[in-house]
């Protein structure tokens, strides 16, 4: 049996093609469908790592009795949230409008003008949990549409009508003070004894930590760092991070960062390198850098595509357990390594007969703090013994915002460790996005099998022209400088709202669906709208083109408008505040034939503004060597052949 979903190449919906529900995929002939049966529709969104979207898979959508009341009164649309976040942006607001938080799977009741009457997250098939079964909620709901329909329409309107109003807190607040009310927030909220921000479940959110970090540097302030530090060194030793295969699962289910929902994603993985790279940039710590090397391990060895693009994520569940894959009992341990040595082995990373998870083990360091690579050769023969004993699922669709996440992670490691292999990864990813995922300057999201998306979002262009500033900072090749500042122009000609400023998700006059959101808020990776304001700066600050600059003061004005007091979420564009307003070292590198520029490149600080320029136009060279013209703190040094 197999359903609509069959010729697809999105990992998720292939999941569900051999549903008995009579699935569709998002497209006009579903909705057209749905207005000549009169049907309304059923939108189910997820993405195929998510633990409870397998659950309500196996639960409902196999399910015979379940799939004959969806198939005989609804019209039935799954979608990939990984490659369509229009949809899911705007109906994860729905969700959150109807129940007061949101999730994966989303399950929404809509008309086929695609307005929501209902919505919710995970149904159990049953009522449990306190929450109504799925099948009773179907019939419900077909009771409503046909007896009951006006209400459903009236609460259709209203939610649209909710969800689309313009909210506009124009803060009188300015920037500094700003991002000391953010500082502020995260003393309050930080967990002194565990690591992290708040209670469970902890997400790692990287680019508060980021931010924390570039604060600290600045301000050479301490008390900030030690946030930093504690919940860097705490995610490492908990089981968060994978100490057998490396790599960080999505998040901690408790306040240690011990108990992770085991799903590893590309984006996660990104950003961790690029918290513990700028942590290690500004303390010299090598447990930083020891974790920044692990997860790229990981990554070329496991996320890594033969053409040199990156997978997207590594499934929780295996054999259908949460966990199965990563966790083990004490006598595996012992069989695995020898009674001695499993002992040993056991006793630094918490492995006990009676468990530390659900009666098994999750390895973590929380314990014994023994971050020592005395175990090299046991990690390896259970990692051979774990890959052999459970299977993954693997989502191998190529994303062009998480693969720009990478690129920057690949290329900032390079410059810590001036080891050339991340840099060739880095270009070799940036390459294939250039090659599978560009048509001139048209960007879209996805690759798989061949095929890509039929459009792109904001995130792909302002994640993408990240990566290839990211790429010129490490190889000073003006030739990326040049297409990030083109894709810059095309961004703001694409996606800018000329009259009230901010950049839409999807192009101007190109979205579907009763609204096109502008997102400012930063969740599980930084916002489109954060990482344009990021860039505009970088870019801005290399070629202090007035163009640049007047799209730079528009955006930090819109910014400035949604944050009001809402201090959380909003990292990156705090971190692009701080890089505008104390720029970077500006460097401008007078060259001649000589000039080696590679050997430039390992002695630039990480953080700098770095142009390079032949002799003339108001440049020249002294002593007819290589000379560099230097400005910091808003005042510049004379000539010199030295950057020292």
């Amino acid at each position: 049996m197999s359903n609509r979903l069959k010729d697809t190449t999105s990992p998720y919906l292939l999941q569900h093609s051999n549903n008995p529900v009579d699935w569709y995929p998002w497209c006009e002939e579903a909705f057209e469908k749905a207005r000549i049966d009169d049907k309304p529709i059923f939108l189910s969104i997820g993405y195929s790592t998510c633990h409870w979207c397998h659950v309500m898979a196996h639960e409902s959508f196999e399910d015979i009795p379940t799939a004959e009341l969806l198939n005989k009164f609804f019209i039935s649309i799954k979608v990939d949230r990984e490659e369509r976040p229009d949809i899911d942006s705007v109906y994860m607001s729905v969700c959150q409008a109807f129940t007061g938080n949101g999730g994966w799977p989303t399950s929404i009741f809509m008309t086929y003008d695609k307005k929501p009457f209902y919505a919710g997250t995970y149904f159990p098939v049953e009522s449990k949990y306190g929450m109504p079964g799925f099948k009773d909620l179907l019939l419900a709901l077909i009771d409503g549409w046909n007896y009951q329909r006006n209400q459903l329409l009236e609460s259709a309107d209203k939610i649209v009508k909710h969800i689309s109003k313009v909210d506009n807190m124009h803060s009188d607040i300015n920037s500094n003070e700003l991002i000391e009310k953010n500082i502020e927030y995260f003393f309050k909220s930080f967990d002194e004894k565990n690591g992290g921000f708040g209670y469970a479940p902890k997400f790692p959110s990287p680019h508060n930590l980021i931010f924390l970090t570039l604060y600290s540097k600045i301000h050479n302030d301490l008390s900030v760092y030690k946030m930093v530090e504690k919940t860097l060194i705490q995610m490492r030793e908990g089981g968060i991070f994978d100490h057998i295969g490396f790599g960080f699962s999505r998040y901690s289910t408790d306040q240690r960062f011990l108990a992770p929902h085991f799903e590893k994603m590309l984006y996660d993985n990104a950003l961790l390198m690029i918290a513990y790279a700028s942590a290690y940039s500004v303390s010299s710590n090598e447990l930083y850098l020891d974790t920044c090397e692990k997860v790229a391990d990981y990554i070329i060895r496991e996320m890594t595509s033969n053409e040199g693009a990156f997978y997207s994520a590594q499934d929780a569940d295996s054999e259908g357990v949460e966990g199965k894959f990563y966790t083990f009992t004490l006598n595996e341990i012992k069989d695995v390594l020898g009674a001695e040595k499993g002992i040993e082995f056991a006793k630094a990373f918490d492995i006990t007969e009676k468990g530390n998870f659900e009666g098994v083990n999750i390895p973590n360091l929380l314990k014994s703090n023994n971050l020592k690579d005395n175990f090299n050769e046991e990690l390896k023969k259970l990692y051979d013994y774990r890959k052999n004993r459970n299977k993954l699922h693997l989502d191998d669709k190529i994303l062009t915002s998480w693969n720009s996440l990478m690129i920057i992670a690949m290329s900032m490691l390079f410059r810590i460790t001036k080891n050339d292999k991340y840099l060739t990864i880095a270009k070799k990813a940036q390459k294939f996005i250039e090659n599978n995922l560009c048509n001139d300057y048209e960007i879209y999201t996805s690759f798989r099998n061949g095929k890509h998306s039929k459009s792109g979002f904001l995130d792909d262009y302002s994640f993408y022209i990240a990566a290839l500033i990211e790429l010129y900072n490490s190889t000073l090749d003006r030739e990326y400088l040049d297409k990030a500042e083109v894709f810059c122009k095309k961004t703001i000609e694409y996606f800018e709202d000329d009259k009230d400023g901010g950049f839409y998700l999807c192009k101007k006059n190109q979205s579907e669906l009763f609204i096109n959101p502008k997102e400012t808020y930063d969740g599980a990776i930084p916002s489109g709208n954060s990482v344009m304001t990021y860039n505009l700066v970088r870019i801005s600050q290399l070629n202090n083109d007035n163009y640049f600059i007047n799209a730079l003061k528009k955006q930090i004005d819109f910014m400035l408008s949604k944050v009001g007091s809402y201090l959380i979420g909003n990292s990156l564009f705090l971190l692009s505040l701080i890089i505008n307003e104390i720029p970077p070292v500006h460097i401008v590198i007078v060259k001649n034939d000589k000039t080696n520029i590679n050997e430039i490149i390992d002695k630039l600080p990480n953080l700098s503004n770095v142009v390079v320029v032949e002799e003339g136009n108001g440049y020249s060279l002294l002593n007819n060597q290589t000379t560099y013209y230097v400005c910091k703190n808003h005042s510049c040094l004379p000539p010199s052949n030295s950057l020292d």
